[in-house]
């Protein structure tokens, strides 16, 4: 009797596995004919998203929802393949799509183990499920997978299998696969990483959020290291090798300014804004490649110019105190208040934000993001010194608690510094054909995406005058020609407003002196008595032809001062006029669009200097305002830039009323580089902040290391110029005269020029008395 007891539960048993196989047969038999087409798979398009590249193929930045790297099998490092299968599946190429001793394993384990503790999903079932499933956690959807798994591995080949895992999987930080990964953890090509950088992302698939080198270092670090352990177990890697990537220190990329090496972020954004005009939102996702003009030396070499610039600007008008100040706990760990508040505020590159713990006169000690310590003695503190004396002002001293800025210096010291106001702008062209060789928009991208190159419309002051002296020679002056430099007033009844008394910027007069030397000096009365004399309406209509508009600069006697308005990239263009012989050449940034199978969709084919249809002003006259612009640089108020040791450096300082814009307008003949610095909402510079002591420094860091080995260039004599001694005091030929000037041919003066009425008086608008 109780046999038959005992064996009724077993025959249900037995009965109820049977229904349940047949169940499970029946559900397969129905489902697999179901199961969607693998054309997603044999014919695979990621969305790869658009990247921007330097003409010598630097990576400088990409848009997209998703960073994505599309590479094939045969470029993955064996290290790489071997961390992978370790971490996700070791069986990999010896299952069919379900790994049952894996199944086995797992469903031991978590028994034993008395819950859920590990999962049997072979890669290629997460194929299946990254691509035609959901994540929801049901006993169909898992059914579902592993029929699609079977159906994958009968369709394509193992490594085709584990080259769509490679590409597709997510791992953190809008990185989708292995490569993409690689350059945002490590800022390394996938084809680069070491065996410690490997074990670090393969362990990212179980949980990229949970084991993110950047948001979770701690728990990323145990998951890389159990990665090494399962490679070593494997015999994948010997003894030395487990021991040295156990104890390798990995460089994770932690902050965006640093995410590219190259700070190219004005130009990339100006590429994504173009093409997105002309690709609309396709752009973010068929894995454009867009190559720009731009050289990695020359960016690199302009944004150190204007970082140093700004920053030397900034040093040069005191310290304004701390950011702000935190709240520290007085007793226990400060590690978590700092962080949080450092989560909140930007790091701008090499200029780190910092949380002081403790200060005196004599030394600071400041928490870095991610937990580094540093101390700051001596000449690090002197810009701040003020900021750390008893009796400085609650709101600007360095106390406990103080979020301040520091910066390693050339010997690798600290120093606190601080955030610049100030920005500031510098584009370098060819004059050649318009590519652009360098652009920083402004001081930091992050902080503001504004492109004062193309955006920022600004007064020129002197940095004009050239174009108002071009103008002239077209009207029969020439260098020698003399010009009273004395004090002029316009009177109410002609302006129609008030009385208008410009001056020099020194307040110095020289009375009667040449052209060449008035533009040498920067003398404002010259320049306005030459614009009387040649009309404002005639120099307006003539600037045009440098690409400057019309509108932008009112036909009145403050043009002759810079009173307009322009932007850094017009300037770039009008003094290539001078440095190209006298031919109008567009800038442009994007030399080619490459498609994701590398086929070339567009390719700049810019017209070159030379070609006569671009020619806007007479040889003759280019040649002349490039001797005179020499002599700017060589005598004037640009003589500084002599320091460079060349002879053959052009160009004109800028400064406008009350010191609010200050420019540095320059070129050699194979490359032409505009530097400005100013404030977003207009206010003064400072006390003798001129274009010569504020932009000047940063158009000369930038042009010593771009023409460095670059031999020097003149431009030639050109037909119809002559050289003839003359008279320094008349400006008029004389075989014994001291001083050799260039004329027109057909314009050598025999007689001193005279004086012309003014055509047009000035407008009722606010003097500019530049430099």
């Amino acid at each position: 009797m109780w046999l038959r007891l005992i064996a009724f539960p077993a025959l249900l048993l037995a009965g109820l596995g049977i229904i349940a196989a047949a169940l499970l047969g029946l559900m397969v038999l129905l489902a697999y004919p179901n199961l969607p087409s693998l054309d997603v798979l044999t014919d695979y398009r990621p969305k790869v998203p658009l990247r921007v590249y330097t003409a010598d193929g630097v990576l400088i930045g990409e848009f997209g929802e998703e960073r994505r790297s599309v590479v094939t099998i045969d470029e993955v490092p064996k290290v790489m393949k071997q961390a992978i299968l370790a971490a996700e599946d070791e069986r990999f190429y010896q299952h069919t799509g379900v790994d049952l001793q894996g199944v086995l394993r797992a469903a031991y384990s978590n028994l034993t183990a008395g819950g859920k503790r590990q999962g049997a999903s072979t890669i290629t079932m997460q194929v299946a499920r990254n691509f035609f499933l959901t994540k929801e956690k049901t006993l169909t959807r898992k059914l579902y997978e592993a029929l699609l798994a079977f159906k994958i591995e009968a369709s394509l080949s193992k490594d085709e299998i584990l080259q769509l895992y490679i590409n597709q999987i997510y791992l953190g930080q809008r990185a989708y696969g292995f490569a993409a990964a690689a350059q945002t953890y490590f800022g390394k090509a996938l084809k680069d990483i070491n065996l410690a950088e490997a074990a670090m992302l393969a362990g990212l698939p179980k949980a990229p959020s949970a084991y993110n080198p950047v948001a979770n270092p701690k728990r990323a670090k145990q998951r890389q290291l159990y990665v090494l352990r399962r490679m070593h177990v494997l015999g994948e890697i010997t003894d030395a090798q487990y021991a040295q990537a156990q104890k390798a220190r990995l460089a994770v990329i932690k902050h965006p300014t640093s995410e590219y090496a190259l700070h190219a972020e004005y130009v990339a954004e100006m590429v994504r804004q173009m093409l997105y005009e002309r690709f609309g939102n396709e752009v973010y996702t068929k894995g454009y490649r867009i190559y720009t003009t731009l050289t990695e030396a020359d960016q690199s070499a302009a944004y150190e110019a204007l970082r140093r610039g700004v920053l030397d600007y900034d040093k040069r008008h005191g310290y304004r105190g701390p950011e702000g100040y935190v709240e520290l706990p007085a007793e226990g760990s400060t590690d978590e208040a700092i962080e949080e508040a450092l989560a909140d505020v930007s790091d701008s590159d090499d200029l780190l934000a910092a949380v002081v713990l403790d200060a005196s006169p004599r030394r600071v000690r400041a928490y870095l993001r991610g937990g580094e310590i540093a101390t700051i003695t001596g000449e690090g503190l002197k810009f701040a010194q003020r900021a750390l004396d008893n009796k400085a002002v609650p709101n600007k001293k360095i106390r406990r608690g103080a979020l301040i800025r520091i910066q390693k210096d050339e010997k690798g010291r600290w120093q606190i510094l601080q955030m610049p106001e100030a920005e500031a702008a510098l584009i370098a062209i060819s004059p050649s054909d318009g590519r652009v060789r360098a652009l920083v928009g402004g001081f930091d991208f992050e902080r503001s995406k504004f492109n004062h190159v193309t955006q920022a419309w600004r007064q020129p002051g002197s940095s004009f005058k050239p174009f108002i002296f071009s103008a002239a020679l077209e009207k029969g002056f020439n260098p020698a020609t003399i010009v009273d430099d004395a004090p002029i007033t316009i009177d109410a009844e002609q302006t129609g407003s008030q009385i208008w008394e410009p001056h020099n910027y020194d307040d110095k007069y020289d009375g009667p002196i040449r052209l060449r030397v008035a533009l040498a000096k920067s003398k404002n009365m010259v320049a306005i008595r030459v614009l009387q004399a040649i009309g404002p309406l005639y120099a307006q209509d003539y600037i045009t032809r440098f690409g400057f508009d019309a509108d932008k600069h009112p036909p009145y006697l403050t043009m002759a001062l810079g009173a307009g308005s322009v932007t850094p990239w017009q300037m770039a263009r009008a003094y290539s006029v001078f440095a190209n012989g006298g031919y109008r050449i567009e800038p442009y940034v994007v030399q080619r669009i490459v498609d994701d199978h590398g086929n070339v969709l567009a390719q700049a084919q810019p017209p070159r200097a030379g070609d006569e249809s671009l020619r806007v002003i007479d040889a003759r006259n280019a040649f002349v305002m490039d001797s005179m612009l020499h002599d700017v640089v060589r005598h004037g108020t640009a003589a500084r830039a002599m320091s460079l040791g060349r002879d053959d450096l052009a160009g004109k300082t800028g400064t406008t009323n009350d010191l609010v814009d200050a420019w540095f307008t320059g070129y050699q003949p194979t490359l032409t580089a505009i530097a400005w610095v100013g404030f977003d909402q207009p206010r003064k510079l400072g006390n003798h902040e001129t274009g010569a002591v504020a932009a000047l420094p940063i158009w000369m860091n930038y042009m010593g290391k771009a023409l460095k080995g670059v031999g020097e260039i003149f431009q030639s004599v050109p037909p119809g110029v002559v050289s003839v001694r003359v008279d320094p005091d008349t400006g008029l030929p004389d075989e014994n005269g001291t001083l050799n000037e260039y004329f027109y041919s057909e314009n050598v003066p025999t007689a001193p020029t005279p004086t012309l009425p003014a055509a047009v008086m000035p407008a009722p608008v606010e003097s500019r008395t530049p430099q």
